[in-house]
């Protein structure tokens, strides 16, 4: 009964800092109190998360929970790890530009910048 009461705790602290997140990150969000609510259902009802993991091919509820558990984990982190990525190339791109906008000649002299044609030039 403790254990019950601690992870309904924690399911609802999830289920409110979803709701906070869901204009920020709404598929997240959502994805979030999906799983929280499956949570609870399952805290409160473990003999259908058992029945479940039967129909699964799984012999316990709690292995059925810690597989899915696992799979969320992975494609969460896949999730961060991409994103980090795309950060990372952003940063890089933003750095080239920044060093060749403040480039200098070797002998410590800022590089002369390209000028555009005066328009007197054009109409010869």
């Amino acid at each position: 009964m403790i254990a019950q009461i601690l992870l309904t705790l924690v399911l609802v602290a999830l289920l409110v800092y979803a709701r906070s997140q869901y204009q920020t990150a709404p598929a997240i969000a959502l994805l979030a109190l999906i799983i929280a609510a499956a949570g609870l259902y399952f805290v409160w009802l473990p003999s259908h998360a058992t029945a479940l993991a039967a129909w699964a091919g799984i012999g316990r509820g709690v292995d059925l929970i810690i597989y899915s558990w696992a799979a969320f984990s992975l494609i969460a982190l896949l999730n961060l790890h991409l994103k980090i990525r795309a950060q990372m190339e952003l940063i890089t791109a933003l750095a080239r530009a920044m060093a060749l906008a403040t480039a200098r000649t070797t002998d410590g002299h800022p590089q002369a910048k390209a000028q555009p044609p005066a328009e007197n030039e054009n109409r010869r």
